[in-house]
């Protein structure tokens, strides 16, 4: 029995002896008692510190008339605006909306470190709605240039501006829908829909994605009414880099035309023309003289392609023809009286005025 104990005694010194040698050398083995992870925090505070200090508060002055008529004794009051602009380059250009601008008898600038300017009209484009406005002042901070052709349905986007004159004011939302059009807000549309809340005073503010690259310009909203909200238009930042290039070079837009005046067939019609899924658009009317009438199209023909591209919309017509330089040539397949035919068409120099 003494035998026994002894054994089993003498085994568990040589077990308690071996296990330490063994923490001792390998002390990793060990069991490891895991706390809980904390849930990270989620928030877009570095993209706001990276775009925020580029968006400047806008102010305007008007002269408004009071009353409906002119008369002789008439009366005119000033009005005051908010609105924003975005720094984009350090040389001092600035983008904001062209009615934020439009009238405005007095413009002033407000920088985010307080800075206040008179700001220079370089150029205005009405058909996007776009302004380039410049400043004589330096270490200017500029937003990084992000890419609206990136920019998915789904995407988190910030919108910064000064609504209601509340300087650096920043809602968060998602992108609802790109390539909107057919609002009738501008002549080319090509709009970054968002629910990210946009106010009065957000005109020409900076749209800008989780990373802080400014992918669009604040524009407008839907009519508000009681069953409306969080819907909010952008002008997508590759469309806004086309613009101010050209109105850095000449002070204005030059676009390609070809006196078109396009509109979108219905579902019967085209189920009447025997055309597959939505293809092809309706010419309401040619402009006399100009580039489509001199290539011999005429009011009802339906334009089916441009160039090779089938054409689904009238958007996407008047957004073609923009595109061209004046001497461009255009290959149109078009239809009338239910036979094909084509025609080039040499696209003119679009009017500033139609």
């Amino acid at each position: 029995m003494k035998s026994a104990v002894a054994f089993l005694l003498q085994s568990i010194v040589v077990g308690l002896a071996a296990a330490f040698l063994v923490v001792l050398i390998r002390p990793d083995l060990l069991p490891v008692s895991r706390s809980p992870q904390p849930t990270p925090v989620l928030s877009y505070a570095d993209a706001v510190d990276i775009s925020s200090p580029a968006v400047v508060n806008v102010y305007t002055k008007r002269l408004v008339q009071d009353g409906a008529q002119p008369s002789a004794r008439t009366r005119f009051r000033v009005s005051t605006n908010f609105a924003s602009a975005v720094i984009i380059d350090p040389d001092g250009y600035l983008v904001t909306n062209y009615h934020v601008v439009a009238d405005a008898a007095e413009i002033r600038v407000q920088l985010s470190d307080g800075r206040i300017a008179e700001p220079e009209t370089i150029g205005v484009d009405r058909e996007t709605d776009l302004a380039l406005l410049k400043v004589d002042l330096d270490s200017l901070p500029v937003v990084p240039l992000g890419s609206s052709a990136a920019v998915r349905i789904g995407d988190v986007v910030l919108a910064i501006g000064n609504p209601y004159g509340l300087s650096k004011s920043v809602t968060q939302g998602i992108v609802s829908a790109t390539g909107r059009g057919l609002l009738d807000l501008v002549t080319f549309e090509n709009f970054i829909q968002t629910d990210a809340a946009i106010n009065a005073g957000n005109s020409g503010g900076a749209l800008v994605n989780a990373r802080g690259e400014l992918v669009g310009i604040n524009t407008a909203v839907l009519a508000q009414d009681a069953g409306t909200e969080g819907i909010g238009f952008a002008i997508p930042v590759d469309l806004v880099r086309g613009v101010v290039e050209q109105l850095k070079l000449n002070g204005r837009v030059i676009r390609g035309w070809m006196g078109l005046v396009p509109d979108d067939l219905t579902s019967a019609e085209l189920a009447a023309l025997e055309l597959d899924g939505e293809l092809g658009i309706l010419l309401l009317s040619v402009h006399e003289n100009g580039p489509a009438a001199q290539a011999g199209l005429k009011r009802g023909d339906i334009i089916l392609s441009m160039n090779g591209e089938p054409i689904l919309s009238r958007r996407q017509a008047l957004l073609i023809s923009a595109s061209k330089d004046p001497g461009d040539a255009v290959e149109i397949v078009a239809m009338r009286n239910g036979e094909r035919f084509a025609v080039t068409v040499i696209a003119g120099e679009r009017p500033e005025t139609l």
